[in-house]
């Protein structure tokens, strides 16, 4: 094992409230399994995460959606609990572009990667990341930026039905709302009234050619870039199992070395000089065989774990590594290798040699032991909640038949006090967490 300055403590921000989320789990048990104190400032309420043993403590995170300063109060509080500079590391979207923000204001309490200010928003940004890739060089699929409802609606059918919409700073959207950061549209209604709903998303929408999903084309790739632009800890994955399939998060991901998918992500990473983790997305275009990169996420992927090497080092202790000043070991790839979220995909959890799990672990049992629980009662809940929902429509249906001589009557045309549903392909309740959108592809 590498070795640490273990006197640096570490703190994982979380602003999300998926209590689900494993990535976050993962981080924990890398950064606590070196002897570091990991400090969780999350809302893990009904989670697992909150029974690891490597939890050194767990502190009160801000509101979702809080402005950043209110993420820096809870920052200074947690500075004043931890005593000593620590390493800051934002598990989540909204965490990462707060954080950017607040850099300034942050150091000396918090070490960090010393990257250009605004890059982490500027990525994150689904729209600005069309523009840094059309400037790159890098394959992305065409994205067009309507400025109205009437643009929405042309947009559409320029691009080619079906269309993928997306909001540009998905981490904006309101909390409880029907809202995705993605979706697939089947006509250019479904566009002209999604468009509608921009002011209460909180950013821009924008449309894209739809890549069909399809075998051996979901692919990511993962690192840590240190203070001199080197790419560790990371390397390219195959997306085996997604869930929901074909449109999210990685059930079943195998380490698949890649040069298509790395020599751009290195690319990329070098032009814009940026410094951190990283997890970007990317989808092979079955005509052309062109890979686009869909998503670039400033902070660990969920899977992160998958790319633990024979040296000890994935990225979360690479950038713990870098930012205190210790050597880095030199890579020792280990392809093959294979990481299950057994909660997504449990028929693939027959755990053998070269596969990680994302909950169970032999030196950490309680939050494996606490998954299955937390998750029957989670899908209950949701079970229920549909059921309600069936009978509140049929409630609603009128069931006498029409006359003989009555004519079918056409659906009122949308319109803002009556608009069409913004989810044409929405998929059974029990198959999907809405808790979170941020380990979900955004090519569906």
């Amino acid at each position: 094992m590498p070795s640490f300055d273990i006197r640096v403590p570490a703190v994982l921000l979380r602003t999300d409230r998926n209590p689900f989320h494993h990535g976050t789990l993962g981080a924990v048990r890398s950064l606590g399994r070196a002897g570091i104190d990991v400090h969780l400032v999350a809302d893990s309420t009904g989670s697992p995460v909150r029974a690891s043993r490597f939890v050194y403590r767990m502190h009160p995170p801000p509101a979702p959606g809080a402005p950043p300063s209110e993420i820096a109060s809870t920052l200074r509080r947690v500075a004043a609990r931890v005593g000593r500079p620590a390493v800051l590391i934002p598990m989540d979207d909204a965490s990462a572009v707060a954080v950017d923000r607040l850099r300034a204001e942050l150091s000396p309490r918090f070490l960090l990667p010393p990257a250009p200010a605004g890059l982490a928003e500027r990525v994150a940004d689904k729209a600005e990341l069309a523009a840094v890739c059309e400037s790159a060089g890098i394959p992305h699929p065409v994205t067009l930026i309507p400025d109205g409802p009437a643009q929405a609606a042309s947009a559409a059918w320029r691009l080619g039905l079906p269309v993928v919409a997306k909001w540009s700073r998905p981490w904006l959207l309101p909390a409880g709302s029907d809202l995705r950061s993605t979706t697939v549209l089947t006509s250019a209604q479904e566009a002209r009234a999604l468009c509608r709903r921009a002011e209460e998303a909180g950013s821009r929408l924008l449309l894209q050619a739809f890549l069909p999903p399809g075998p051996d084309r979901d692919w990511f790739f993962h690192g840590y870039v240190d203070r001199s632009g080197a790419v560790r800890g990371g390397g390219a994955g195959r997306k085996q199992l997604a869930w929901p399939r074909g449109a999210g998060l990685t059930a079943v991901g195998r380490w698949t070395p890649n040069t298509a998918v790395r020599t751009p992500a290195e690319r990329l990473v070098s032009q814009l000089g940026y410094r951190g983790i990283l997890d970007l997305d990317f989808r092979r275009d079955g005509v052309t065989g062109a890979y686009h990169l869909l998503d670039f996420n400033p902070r660990p992927g969920a899977q992160f774990r998958l790319f633990a090497d024979g040296a000890g080092l994935d990225v979360v202790r690479a950038l713990h590594l870098d930012l205190t000043h210790r050597p880095l070991p030199a890579p020792v790839p280990l392809p093959g290798r294979t990481f299950v979220v057994e909660n997504y995909a449990p028929l693939s959890a027959a755990f053998r040699r070269g596969t990680e799990p994302a909950w169970h672990a032999r030196d950490d049992l309680a939050p494996g032991a606490a998954l299955w629980a937390l998750w029957s009662r989670h899908l209950g809940r949701r079970a229920a909640r549909r059921l309600l929902d069936r009978v509140r429509r049929t409630a609603f249906t009128p069931t006498a038949a029409p006359a003989a001589d009555a004519r079918p009557v056409r659906p009122p045309a949308p319109s803002d006090a009556n608009p069409l549903p913004v989810d044409p392909l929405s998929v059974d309740p029990l198959s999907v967490d809405p808790l979170s959108d941020d380990e979900k592809a955004s090519s569906l």
